[in-house]
């Protein structure tokens, strides 16, 4: 097509698989456990270098080589306990997502060039573009179907990083989208031999400069709330041996360390109770002497039935007067806290499904309670990783992050460290200090920079009485919410839709003039 770059293939296709396997291995390397952070863009680039100029065919090979290779890697935890079933089937429907936005950013590299011919176009243009389809296919992927796995954002890679400040401006997504987007104008001004005009260097330098400098949104001091939270290290698990009463046993021994502090709030995790509270008297009178013997309310969790629904509950106890406020988890674990389908899945690997006794509901009522005066926002588990619920406590008020979490299926793993980096994440992202409680750790206090104030290992019973930092003001992340994402989705659908639509119409144009010439011609 004259005067119109045709899109060749940077790579081989067998040289892109196998930089596809890398790209996934290097991208796992910038989470947690190792966290260097800046492979996240090498891993980004390698990805997206092995798609330019592919076939779909190629491109849907060359998306689920990187796919499943980043996904069994990162998260290999699942297998720990439950075995290689889950883990496959969790990291293929993951890595079907990628495949398909894979050739969706194939596409992209197809179109832009013959809808928008020209240097800054493609520059520019491309990039954004191509980082919008990256953010969709996260989007997605962390959306459908059963709630979604937002787990492996490309962000959340950044938690230790000086890039994490972003996400009190746009969020996770938002800050996934800019990562992306520089990598992708990185890759363009290389492909078009920027270097022999520097000018063509300012999209990305400039990108690369926000990334880098733009500070932390501010919030503002509201003065200090005093915290004790407890890790009991008791045997929590699905498969850990254990008595009636031994994780509630546990965690009141690991308490009586704070009895005759002065504290507003003592914090259990999820799971720091056998049995519900609203419905066994003997462990409401244990919640009672804990509460009493601290001198605050209890922040609770437990299992809870009520309208013959069970629930993943949060319970904010004061001794003598029982639950005064509760939320329910909104997003329980399929195929850990219910199953989904149960009758279809139960004909594929019904021992599996058969460990599985209790059936979860998602809770409808607010990750929000109030102690004197201070609200505080909650997530119970995995939780964290949904925007929608960290975004609802913030709306509603929250001057602190209260997130409650039971690893002890992961102990030993990469897991809770990954979980980790999301409660740093939204430490940062909200501008609020969260402290994060596990049964058997990793737990932390962490400030509202991201800055840790105070921790306990992992497999250690212990307690931190800790003065956490409160704020008010929401940052423009939480004031306009899940927009900055429905934006970029969105952005990047029609994105892809109108340049496919240029992209024809200029090849019919570029065709006409020949065969109008050859028709005038004959008839001369």
């Amino acid at each position: 097509m004259p005067g119109v770059r045709q899109v060749r293939p940077i790579l081989p296709l067998w040289a892109a698989v196998l930089v596809a396997v890398a790209a996934g291995f290097i991208l796992d390397l910038a989470y947690p456990s190792v966290g260097w952070w800046p492979l996240a863009f090498l891993g980004v680039g390698l990805s997206l270098v092995a798609l330019v100029g592919r076939s779909l065919w190629g491109s849907a090979l060359v998306g689920f080589v990187f796919g499943i290779t980043f996904y069994l890697i990162h998260i290999v935890w699942l297998n720990r306990y439950l075995g290689v079933i889950p883990w496959f089937a969790l990291a293929g429907a993951a890595t079907i997502y990628v495949t398909l936005g894979s050739v969706l950013i194939t596409l992209a590299y197809r179109w832009m060039p013959r809808a928008w011919p020209g240097r800054w176009p493609q520059l520019i243009a491309t990039p954004l573009l191509i980082a919008a389809l990256w953010t969709l296919r996260e989007f997605v992927t962390g959306s459908w179907p059963y709630s979604g796995f937002p787990w492996a954002r490309v962000a959340m890679s950044q938690s230790e990083s000086p890039l994490a400040h972003l996400t009190s401006w746009v969020g996770i997504s938002g800050l996934s989208f800019l990562m992306v987007a520089f990598t992708a104008m990185l890759i363009e001004w290389l492909r078009a031999r920027g270097w022999r005009d520097l000018r063509t260097a300012a999209p990305f330098a400039a990108l690369g400069v926000i990334l880098l400098l733009v500070p932390q949104f501010p919030t503002t001091p509201a003065g200090t709330f005093t915290v004790g939270s407890v890790q009991g290290n008791g045997p929590s698990g699905y498969f850990d041996p254990r008595a009636r009463n031994d994780v509630l046993n546990a965690q009141v021994l690991a308490s009586s360390e704070l009895f005759g502090d002065e504290m507003d709030l003592m914090l259990w995790p999820e799971g720091g109770i056998d049995s519900d509270p609203t419905a066994n008297s003997t462990t409401a009178q244990v919640l009672d002497a804990v509460s009493d013997a601290a001198g605050a309310p209890l922040l609770v969790n437990a299992a809870t039935e009520r309208d013959g629904l069970i629930f993943n509950t949060s319970m904010l106890w004061i001794g003598g007067e029982g639950v005064q406020q509760y939320h329910d988890k909104a997003h329980p674990v399929p195929f850990g806290e219910y199953v989904p389908d149960r009758w279809f899945y139960e004909l594929l690997v019904p021992d599996l499904v058969g460990l599985i006794q209790r059936e979860y509901a998602p809770g409808t009522n607010q990750p929000y309670v109030e102690v004197d005066g201070v609200g505080i926002g909650l997530a119970i588990c995995f939780d964290v990783i949904y925007d929608d619920v960290i975004e609802a406590g913030a709306r509603d008020g929250a001057q602190v992050y209260m997130f409650q979490t039971n690893n002890a299926d992961f102990r030993g793993t990469d897991e809770n460290l990954q979980q980790l980096a999301f409660a740093r994440m939204r430490a940062i992202e909200t501008g609020r200090s969260v402290v994060n409680i596990s049964t058997v750790g990793t737990s932390q206090v962490i400030a509202p920079d991201g800055t840790t104030i105070d921790a306990l290992p992992a497999d250690t019973a212990g307690a931190m009485l800790t003065e956490v930092p409160l704020r008010t003001g929401l940052t423009p992340a939480m004031l306009v919410g899940t927009v900055i994402t429905n934006v970029i989705v969105l952005a990047g659908l029609v994105g892809l839709i109108a340049a496919g639509i240029f992209a024809r119409a200029t090849s019919r144009r570029d065709e006409a003039p020949a065969s109008g010439g050859e028709v005038g011609a004959s008839s001369g």
